[in-house]
Parts: structure tokens; C-alpha cells; sequence
């Protein structure tokens, strides 16, 4: 084996728990005793000329469907033991934002365009993102359609949804709104002229808003806790002047990362419930959050740190040492910002955190020169132990854009591991032009 066998069977902290329908998943995945896998559902879409490429905003998955949004303007679900299409929906223009957060039921949200844009000379307009769908994933069942409120500047640069229990929340720079899940209701919104306006939200388990306001010709920012059903602030935090972009990667426990300077991340803010500062963890040169919005309005995602209850995980920077690790990843305690642990990488194989899974992180590893497989890895964090969850074999030509979180979604989901990368290309050494649109990995039969 390549990591100590660990638990052959599900502990009790991996049992479903009972979720109201309206709540943001936290799925909790099985270890398997053999965690063997093999390829599963595929996806190659045809059509596409020699390097032609398209962004592919929003991967989703359930137990039944895997879904893509591509940016061009449709959302299609495929069936995960298949690959085949079990749905499409065409929206009327582009996709401006999407969320990675799904409902218990299977439900998520996308921001478009309400109808086709376009520039003086033909080219495709990035703005006009005034409308808001929430979709189900099974089915591809459009439940609603909003229409934002005075979204004329909405583009898909400053557009952002994200969703906690019950609401749907979107921001677009000079205004925000908030939905119900049910029947899409205006629950609130703000498109007033003022010197601070949300940027963005971050959702789950709460609703926190990113605020930036104009003081003396500099802009600052403030981050507030929102009642979803009101938009009224319950505490705010005050970010210190000189930051340039904040990310708010986790509403609950609130974890800020700052940049100053520039947009690379600098620091991680840790807060308590009350929006009080905890700990701040210097970055430095060393860790790599992989925090980014230049597309798609995110400031929720940064695509190597994972927050837990009581420990954050940020993987490192490439290693150029002979005798270490690619990389690695290091944990660190919310409440002191110290180190904890260190979960060393391989030669040549990278590892990132991905998410949470009830207590246990779930991490990927790269193949490597000494490890000819690539693996979904469970960690606990109390004791540093590593045990597979899923090992399987990509073909040598899988490069990065489908293995580096930074150009990839990689998404775990009810026993299945989906690789999708984040820009479709066509294949310029295929004769049929087939793009990779999700790449699906399932336990061995």
C-alpha cells in the first residue's frame, strides 16, 4: 500500500447528517475498504476548431449528474455512471457568475445575461448580467428566473452570487439583492448611490458581505455579516487601510485573505463569531492560496486553502528542492494563527486541500515519478494520518489544466472524483476537434 490502510470502513463522524432541503451541502464521504478506481463518465463535446476555447464557469455534481456551465451560454448536465447528456438548458446570453455552493436538494445558481450582447465591432459584450437562475442539478429543471434590479453595470468581471440556507444573494458593484430559494422573491436590495456598496458575498453556513467604500479618494474595505432574509448587518469587521483585494474564502468561521500591495494574498485574517480579529497568518513567500477573481466576480474561492472548524490548510509554493516534496501542506490553528501540522507532498506530485469532510480533509495528489497514480486523499488532522480515498490512473497525456486547481475544478462527490478544466479547448491532435469537458473517476467495480 502507499499510505497506511488506516480505517477500512465508515467511522461514525462520516454518517449523513439529516439536513433541512434549503441548507448548503457539506457532504461527508465513505472510505471504502479498497479505494481502487477506474475511469467513469466522460465528456468530450465536438464541434470545436483547432485551439478554439471557451471558459467554463460552474462545475457541479450529485449522486445522478455532473454539470458544466459554459460560458458561451448553456448549463448541461451529464449522467455520472454514463457520460451521457441527460440535459440542456440555453440561457439568453452569456454566463456572468456562478456559485460552487448546492443545496441538500441538489439545487444551485447561475447569473446571466438576460439577452445577447455585443460591442460595436460584433464582438461579444460582457456586460448586461441582469439576471439570476436557480436551477436543479438532477434535472436540469430552471425553478426560477430573477431579474436583477438597476444591473446595467453588471459584467462578468464585478458580477457574484453565492447562496446560504434559503437565499440567494448577488452583487454586481453598484448594487446587491438577495432571493428566496422557493418561489425567487426579492427578499432586499441596494442600488442606491453611496460611498460603500457590496462587491461580493460569501455564503454556506452564513452570509458575510464584502464592502468597499471610497474615503478621501481611497478605497477601504469592510466586511459585514448579513441577515440573509433583511441584508441588515449584524457585526462588521474593518479591513486595515493599504489592502488592495480581499477574498473571503469562508463565511463560517469567518477567514479573511487580505493582499497588499498587489493581488497576490498576503495574509489570512482569522475572526470569531462576532467579527472580532483572532489571528492573522502571514503568507510570505511560502504559502499559495490561489485566491482569484479576475472572471466571474469570485470571493469566496481560493482554490489551495480549506478552512475547518478549528484549522485552516494552505498548500505551499512549488519546492525547487532535490530533496523534497513538490509541495505541502500546512495547517494552521484559527484561534493563535499558529502551525500546526505539515502533510508533506512527493517528488514531483503535487498535493492541494479540496475540502472538508466532516472532520477529515480531503486532499488531492498529482502523480508523480515515483507514484504512478493519482489519488483523492483523506486526512486527519488531529493525528496527520493519510488514508486513500480514491487511487486511480490518468492517461500521460492529462496535463495540468485538468490536475492544477488553479486551471481545474475538482470536485468529490458521493464516491466520485470529477476533473474539469476551467477553459474548454478543442484538441488540436484530434480529428473529430472533441474538447475534455469533465474527466469522472469512480470506485473500481
Amino acid at each position: 500500500m502507499l499510505w497506511p490502510s488506516g480505517h477500512s470502513h465508515s467511522t461514525s463522524n462520516e454518517r449523513r447528517v439529516v439536513q433541512s432541503p434549503d441548507g448548503i451541502r457539506e457532504t461527508v464521504e465513505k472510505i471504502r475498504r479498497n479505494p481502487e478506481g477506474q475511469t467513469g463518465a466522460q465528456w468530450y463535446e465536438g464541434g470545436y476548431k483547432k485551439y478554439e476555447t471557451h471558459k467554463a464557469p460552474g462545475t457541479w455534481a450529485t449522486a445522478k449528474i455532473v454539470a458544466r456551465g459554459i460560458g458561451t451560454g448553456t448549463v448541461t448536465g451529464v449522467d455520472v455512471r454514463t457520460g451521457d447528456k441527460a440535459w440542456t438548458f440555453k440561457l439568453k446570453g452569456h454566463i456572468c457568475a456562478t456559485t460552487q455552493h448546492v443545496t441538500n436538494d441538489g439545487e444551485t445558481a447561475v447569473v446571466a445575461q438576460s439577452e445577447p450582447a455585443h460591442t460595436e465591432d460584433g464582438a461579444p459584450a460582457l456586460d448586461g448580467c441582469d439576471e439570476v437562475i436557480f436551477f436543479d442539478i438532477d434535472t436540469g429543471e430552471r425553478i426560477w428566473t430573477a431579474k436583477l434590479p438597476r444591473a446595467q453595470s453588471a459584467t462578468v468581471f464585478n458580477t457574484n452570487v453565492t447562496m446560504t440556507r434559503g437565499t440567494v444573494a448577488v452583487a454586481w458593484g453598484d448594487g446587491s439583492a438577495a432571493y428566496t430559494m422557493d418561489h425567487g422573491r426579492r427578499l432586499w436590495a441596494s442600488t442606491g448611490a453611496s460611498a460603500c456598496r457590496d462587491i461580493g458575498f460569501a455564503g454556506g453556513p452564513a452570509l458575510l458581505a464584502l464592502v468597499n467604500c471610497e474615503e478621501d479618494g481611497d478605497p477601504t474595505y469592510k466586511v459585514q455579516k448579513v441577515d440573509p432574509h433583511t441584508g441588515k448587518p449584524k457585526w462588521t469587521y474593518r479591513v486595515s487601510r493599504g489592502i488592495e483585494s480581499v477574498y473571503v474564502p469562508s463565511s463560517d468561521p469567518p477567514v479573511l485573505a487580505v493582499a497588499a500591495g498587489d493581488d497576490k494574498v498576503t495574509d489570512l485574517i482569522t475572526l470569531d463569531g462576532q467579527g472580532r480579529h483572532r489571528a492573522t497568518i502571514p503568507m510570505q513567500d511560502s504559502y499559495d492560496p490561489m485566491c482569484s477573481r479576475q472572471e466571474y466576480g469570485v470571493i469566496e474561492r481560493c482554490d489551495a486553502l480549506v478552512v475547518g472548524r478549528e484549522q485552516l490548510f494552505v498548500a505551499s509554493k512549488d519546492s525547487i528542492e532535490v530533496d523534497q516534496g513538490s509541495n505541502w501542506i500546512i495547517s494552521f490553528d484559527l484561534a493563535t494563527g499558529k502551525t500546526v501540522r505539515k502533510f508533506e507532498g512527493r517528488a514531483a506530485s503535487p498535493i492541494y486541500p479540496l475540502r472538508m469532510s466532516g472532520d477529515k480533509l480531503l486532499a488531492y495528489r498529482e502523480s508523480g515519478i515515483d507514484v504512478g497514480l493519482s489519488a483523492v486523499i483523506s486526512i486527519d488532522p488531529r493525528t496527520a494520518e493519510q488514508t486513500p480515498y480514491l487511487l486511480f490512473g490518468l492517461d500521460t497525456q492529462t496535463g495540468p489544466e485538468v490536475q492544477d486547481p488553479s486551471m481545474a475544478d475538482i470536485i468529490v462527490e458521493d464516491g466520485r472524483v470529477f476533473l474539469a478544466p476551467k477553459e474548454i479547448e478543442g484538441d488540436a491532435m484530434d480529428k473529430d476537434n472533441l474538447a475534455l469537458v469533465v474527466l469522472g473517476m469512480e470506485p473500481a467495480k
